[in-house]
């Protein structure tokens, strides 16, 4: 069975302005904005993470 537009109980909430696609392309990033962000890309992929020790004093 499909549900119609009038089975629902509200209308749906029309589209935030924001999701709009007619409103103008993000600005490219600059060539300083990308070498910032391959950085700190490369910080993160290479750095290594501390993991929590679950290994306790009695299970030794």
């Amino acid at each position: 069975m499909s549900i119609s537009h009038q089975d629902h109980a509200y209308p749906e909430p029309a589209a935030h302005p924001n999701w709009s696609s007619r409103h103008h392309k993000p600005r490219p990033l600059t060539p300083a904005q990308q070498k910032q962000n391959r950085d700190a890309l490369l910080r993160a992929q290479h750095t290594p993470r501390r993991t929590r020790n679950t290994t306790t004093k009695a299970a030794r």
